[in-house]
């Protein structure tokens, strides 16, 4: 998909963003310290991650300046209202930044991290991708929990198959 348009790219990032709350809503704050496993992200550092990266990162970089990300830990915000209003304030103050470039400047190229050269219309789809990673692995770490989460399009897989013809 090549985006060429900013105000196109907002209303698709936003439904995404959409998709990913909706999960988000449902994680029981008694859970934001969960991990699988020692040593890997909780499903509080995976919400602070999407919010930071989205912010320090990929839109430090748009904006022709280097990444800002210091990581995703309880310093940045700890407890269930604080983390959805970091979530909520960085994906603002992301939205601010991408409404500030022109549809021509999504064919300039910025910078990522290690100092490659990327389009930038490359660099926001990445940054898409990496959230639907992020929203992933939520899904994953709820399933193991036992907390019901929403299906992304409304019907899960048995529905849709039930829902199908058979061919023959």
């Amino acid at each position: 998909m090549k985006i060429t348009s900013v105000q196109s790219f907002i209303d698709y990032y936003e439904k995404v963003r959409g998709r990913t709350l909706r999960l988000i809503e449902t994680v029981p704050p008694v859970h934001l310290d969960f991990s699988y496993k020692p040593g890997k992200f909780t499903i509080g550092d995976q919400i602070r991650h999407i919010a930071a990266i989205e912010r320090y990162m990929y839109c430090e970089t748009i904006s022709g300046r280097k990444s800002a990300y210091q990581g995703c830990g309880k310093e940045l915000a700890d407890g269930y209202d604080n983390i959805i209003s970091f979530f909520n304030e960085m994906h603002r103050q992301s939205i601010e930044i991408i409404s500030g470039l022109s549809d021509e400047d999504l064919n300039r190229k910025c910078l990522t991290p290690p100092g490659h050269e990327i389009t930038i219309w490359k660099w926001l789809r990445a940054m898409i991708e990496h959230e639907i990673h992020h929203r992933g692995e939520l899904y994953i770490y709820l399933n193991l929990l036992d907390v019901k989460t929403p299906q992304i399009y409304g019907f899960s897989a048995e529905e849709v198959q039930h829902m199908s013809v058979k061919l023959e």
